[in-house]
């Protein structure tokens, strides 16, 4: 039994959910047209990103909007015409008020399930969620949603295949960041990707080097390895403000193994059949029946230096940030489980 997906990588517009739903609505089609049932898109790309963390409060709730507004409706009659499943990203503002960088997978059938990112640092007023998410499809696996940080905290993607995730979304916007580690991602020059058309291979050498897929290898394939679940990558690419996001879409399966992936220096899609009889005997499902949950009770014991997630993305000193409070449910046809 397969299952075909399909993962995406654009540069959004900072700020203009009008052309980036059309980037969702043309690469929705197209992955259509491939016989996908599912297409996944970055973090935050209906909204834009880096230029938030520049916003007052006033910004921010202009920008946001409700999970049954008007964008993530437009993207909901883009799954029901086009019979397939679509993730995206954007800024929700909840019912009490409260902002979430959310995640919502849009199934062509009009249900909704949704994920706040746990580790949220991009701005003060942006509140963690308190919740995985996990769900059923007709496709048979369970998906798992992990918005960009969550997925580098191991504890999370355990946590998602404990709750029966065999595919995990994993939506992005990262690559060439500013990193204190020196052997970590640097930043990549502006500069190189302006003059992409120029000098093709000036650009996709860096999409393909140290501060984009080299960084993405040393850890990616491992969180589906280990936790043996397929892997949906979806990142943005190009100019985001004064960083360069490496694209780098990809889809692996619960070996580890990339399926299909590009590193091309521009708005792409990449698609890939899901050998879903991998699962049952894949190295990561034996190990997680092979556990010993009686031994691990030191995961859930605070170290006592733990950071609020800006403290921890951001601050070079151990002064904890007030942490955020909890998060309510997306909606009412989210499931989601603790």
């Amino acid at each position: 039994m397969t299952l075909r997906v399909s993962s995406v990588q654009f540069q959004h517009r900072a700020g203009d959910k009008t052309y980036n739903l059309s980037r969702v609505a043309h690469f929705s089609a197209a992955a259509a047209a491939a016989g996908s049932q599912l297409v996944v898109f970055p973090e935050m790309c209906l909204c834009g990103y880096w230029h938030v963390p520049r916003l007052d409060r006033a910004g921010l709730d202009a920008l946001a909007e409700p999970i049954d507004g008007e964008t993530i409706s437009g993207v909901q009659v883009l799954a029901r015409q086009h019979g397939i499943a679509i993730g995206v990203g954007w800024l929700e503002r909840a019912r009490d008020g409260r902002l979430f960088n959310s995640y919502v997978v849009c199934m062509p059938d009009g249900a909704r399930h949704c994920h706040r990112k746990l580790h949220a640092f991009e701005h003060e007023h942006i509140h963690s969620g308190d919740r995985y998410t996990v769900f059923d499809t007709p496709w048979g696996v369970r998906v798992g949603i992990l918005i960009c940080w969550d997925n580098n905290l191991v504890e999370n993607v355990r946590a998602t295949a404990l709750l029966g995730a065999t595919l995990l979304i994993a939506p992005h916007q990262t690559g060439g960041t500013h990193s204190r580690s020196p052997h970590a991602m640097q930043p990549i020059p502006v500069a190189l990707w302006q003059r992409r058309h120029l000098d093709p291979a000036a650009i996709e050498a860096q999409l393909r080097g140290p501060n984009g897929r080299e960084w993405l290898l040393r850890w990616l394939p491992a969180r589906a390895h280990d936790n043996g679940l397929f892997l949906i990558f979806s990142n943005g690419v190009g100019q985001d403000e004064d960083e360069v996001r490496t694209g780098n879409a990809m889809i692996l399966d619960p070996y580890g193994r990339i399926l299909s992936e590009t590193w091309v220096a521009d708005d792409a899609l990449v698609t890939a059949d899901l050998d879903l009889t991998l699962l049952p005997h894949c190295t990561g499902q034996r190990w997680l029946r092979g556990r010993r949950p009686e031994l691990y009770g030191i995961l859930a014991q605070p170290r006592g230096d733990e950071l609020d997630p800006r403290a921890a993305r951001f601050s070079t000193t151990p002064a904890a940030v007030p942490g955020g409070v909890a998060a309510d449910q997306c909606g009412p046809d989210t499931l989601s489980r603790r």
